[in-house]
């Protein structure tokens, strides 16, 4: 995520729910992820589950940069 995306969701996550909402999930996968890959061996059934978070991780994130480009637009 970009600085200047970072500097817009702390500007307007305390006035959205859904955008702080957003954030933190995207945060929390992100933990999930390096947690799960940094393990020694990765098993198929890890691997998965790897591949699955990092599904959610961008779902999460379109609909993260969709609420930032309308924050963008007001503050143009």
């Amino acid at each position: 995520m970009e600085a200047q995306d970072r500097a817009l969701i702390e500007k307007f996550e305390t006035q959205d729910s859904e955008l702080r909402a957003l954030w933190l999930q995207h945060q929390d996968y992100e933990k999930m992820i390096v947690k799960l890959e940094g393990k020694p061996f990765l098993s198929p059934v890890v691997e998965q589950e790897i591949k699955e978070l990092k599904k959610k991780k961008l779902a999460g994130k379109t609909k993260l940069q969709a609420l930032l480009d309308k924050y963008r637009q007001q503050e143009a």
